[in-house]
């Protein structure tokens, strides 16, 4: 698994991340953010070929199921950021992400643990930077309480303008949705709901 994780891995250091050299004659770069069980980010990069994704996953155990995921399909087009998401960010050059997704991400439950939870506007301050305009992000939960928590922090930045037009929008989930394992568990405490966001 080293052999081929450091052949799809996200080169390491602090120096800038070059996207152009890391996916030659690709038109856009999405980012998955958590990707579990890859089982969205190996699809989306099989229907998405013009696409170069980069899937951030601190769990060693989705770390390989990308990497049998990628070797299942040949998808050439993903790299693979085994850690927090954070220093990947801060790597990438302003205005270089075209989608990015967080879908289910840790919902740290307890309370006192609300402060650990993704989305905050530190997070959002620290991503927008790397979004084109235009670009798109995809948010979504089976937790209550981070849905009302993530999709106020997204409405009071001010910069991400929430596409929904009907509360089918949210409720139901987008055409190019790929069902993962962990959704179909149902851990949450309530129906999944899906925010699409683009950025201004």
């Amino acid at each position: 698994m080293a052999e081929k994780l450091d052949a799809c891995r996200v080169p390491g250091g602090d120096a800038p991340i070059d996207l152009q050299l890391m996916f030659p004659g690709k038109q856009a770069c999405w980012l998955e953010i958590g990707f579990g069980g890859a089982e969205h980010m190996i699809t989306q990069a099989v229907h998405n070929p013009a696409a170069g994704i980069i899937g951030c996953e601190p769990f060693l155990e989705g770390v390989a199921k990308a990497l049998a995921g990628i070797d299942e399909t040949g998808a050439d087009n993903v790299r693979v950021w085994p850690d927090d998401t954070r220093p990947l960010i801060a790597r990438l050059p302003d205005n270089s992400l075209d989608r990015v997704f967080i879908l289910f991400p840790d919902p740290w439950p307890k309370r006192r643990q609300h402060k650990r939870r993704l989305v905050q506007p530190a997070f959002l301050a620290m991503l927008h930077p790397k979004m084109k305009s235009g670009s798109q992000i995809r948010f979504a939960t089976d937790v209550k309480s981070y849905a009302d928590e993530a999709l106020l922090a997204f409405l009071s930045d001010g910069r991400f303008e929430w596409a929904a037009n009907s509360a089918d929008n949210w409720r139901r989930a987008p055409a190019d949705h790929v069902t993962t394992r962990y959704e179909t568990k149902q851990l949450g405490d309530c129906r999944p709901v899906w925010f699409d966001f683009r950025v201004r």
